[in-house]
């Protein structure tokens, strides 16, 4: 386990608490009571318990109603509750109000009783496990959201500049072809890279043969190399 844990037993009966005082006091839990639902509460504004356990039974605010208000303040916490066989039918018909874990009539099982905290306590570190990796999942899904805005901004922007970049040759050539001169450019491998119309009519061929070495338009005599 990786943080204590903490048990509050709410019932109105004192030797009650003193009985779940007793039953515990091997096991290497903090147990907090409380003799009435709104204790119980004040209880849990100062210190946060993962299992509450609440008999139905009580004035004022019964289990069930208390196990509601944990519920709603405090979603994360296990609840359970305690009833008498008579309460057993109005338990099961408002188990979902306080989304209550489960209910064990009175006079419980020691036994019983010390199996279902140890499987509540599974069941807040498994629902504990599920949220971080809830909360893991949704932070690298809203990193991934960030990254793919990044790539479209940077996709849109290389776009604009392969955008301008093709307004930019295709004015450099509409400048060439308006000059009357044939004009014709050569890259570092002796390639035609370049030409304009003027060029073009002069020896009868079009752009599509750029690429071309310069030997297919210059006889070998007229070429002079370093």
């Amino acid at each position: 386990m990786d943080e204590e844990i903490k048990i509050l037993c709410v019932d109105d009966e004192q030797n009650v608490l003193n009985a779940l005082k007793r039953l515990f006091l091997d096991d290497d839990y903090a147990i907090l009571t409380a003799t009435a639902g709104k204790e119980g509460l004040e209880i849990l504004e100062k210190e946060y318990a993962q299992i509450v356990i609440s008999d139905y039974r009580m004035p004022a605010m019964n289990g069930v109603e208390f196990l509601k208000a944990v519920c709603n303040r405090w979603p994360y916490t296990v609840r359970i509750v305690f009833s008498g066989y008579a309460d057993a039918a109005s338990i099961v018909s408002a188990i979902n109000e306080g989304q209550i874990y489960k209910f064990i009539s009175k006079p419980w099982n020691d036994d019983e009783l010390k199996v279902t905290v140890s499987n509540a306590i599974e069941r807040y570190y498994l629902f504990k496990k599920n949220r971080e990796l809830t909360t893991e999942l949704q932070k690298k899904n809203e990193e991934l959201t960030r990254l793919n805005l990044e790539l479209k901004k940077l996709l849109e922007e290389k776009s604009i500049n392969l955008e301008f970049s093709c307004k930019a040759l295709t004015a450099h050539q509409n400048i060439l072809d308006s000059i009357p001169e044939g004009i014709i450019g050569i890259d570092f491998e002796n390639a035609v890279a370049q030409s304009n119309l003027t060029w073009n009519n002069i020896v009868g061929n079009t752009r599509c043969l750029l690429g071309v070495r310069i030997e297919e338009y210059f006889p070998q005599n007229l070429i002079q190399f370093n």
